[in-house]
């Protein structure tokens, strides 16, 4: 009994000092550890937001720049290839015909509601819910209608009865054609996008966290002005771009981080004399 009296008696457990030393060492591991991180975290968001900048305004610039290119691409003479407006943030529109896909109409509408008689003329392209362009070379003007059904074997494209505005005559060209127009949406001031308006079509976001848009047009003079006088002088269209991250961020004043990109588009569908 007295040898295990004396091992028991010679123990000794961990005093205070050693036990706050320890949790010392210990805090300042942790903290280290939580520095890091938290460097690596905000390295990482600030890295997102950037890559979420560059994908959005990437997207938007390179739809932009195919879509501009086009303009004025298998249109009668009379219709625009670009609308332009200087509204900053700028918009435009932009009207082409890729398909070749048109047919006149071999008889006077003798009401608006009237169906469109094509006799003898393959209409096979058009299809029902699509909507197409009917001008009249003669008379100039037209518009865009939506068809309800086309009647390949009668030759015969019906229309809803309140979507055309006027008599066509005979002759009238119904054009599959594409009208795209882009412009910046500012309502929610947080996150402003890049809309994309089709014919009949509620508008779309394109891209996110778009929030400036401008284009400056050279003219066959060598001009480069905001708003061209003549559409059919546009030689190139300059696009500017400012997108932004989604969020604000705590390490760049509250900001929000920006990018710019511009892009050159030269026309080459409209006239080079």
């Amino acid at each position: 009994m007295k040898n295990i009296k004396l091992l028991v008696g010679t123990e000794r457990g961990i005093s205070m000092v050693e036990m706050l030393i320890a949790l010392f060492m210990t805090a300042l591991v942790l903290s280290a550890l939580f520095g890091v991180y938290i460097n690596q975290h905000k390295n990482w968001m600030i890295q997102e937001d950037v890559t979420e900048i560059q994908q959005n305004a990437r997207a938007a610039i390179d739809e932009l720049t195919r879509q501009i290119r086009m303009a004025g691409n298998g249109l009668p003479l009379g219709l625009p290839g670009i609308e332009a407006s200087n509204t900053n943030p700028d918009t435009i529109t932009i009207n082409y015909s890729s398909s070749g896909c048109q047919s006149p109409i071999e008889h006077a509408m003798p009401l608006p509601s009237s169906e469109l008689r094509c006799d003898g003329h393959d209409i096979s392209c058009f299809h029902d819910s699509q909507y197409v362009y009917i001008f009249s070379p003669d008379s100039g003007g037209g518009e865009f209608f939506e068809i309800t059904e086309v009647q390949v074997a009668a030759y015969h494209i019906q229309h809803n009865t309140t979507s055309l505005s006027r008599l066509y005559p005979q002759g009238s060209i119904v054009l599959q054609m594409e009208q795209l127009k882009y412009y910046i949406d500012r309502s929610d001031t947080a996150h402003p996008n890049l809309m994309l308006k089709l014919p009949g079509q509620a508008a779309q976001v394109y891209a996110e966290n778009v929030e400036d848009l401008q284009f400056q047009y050279t003219m066959k003079n060598g001009a480069t002005v905001n708003l061209p006088a003549i559409v059919d002088d546009i030689r190139a269209v300059e696009i500017t771009l400012v997108a932004r991250s989604s969020r604000t961020d705590a390490s760049f004043a509250n900001q929000y981080r920006r990018r710019t990109f511009n892009s050159v588009v030269n026309l080459r569908n409209f006239t080079s004399e």
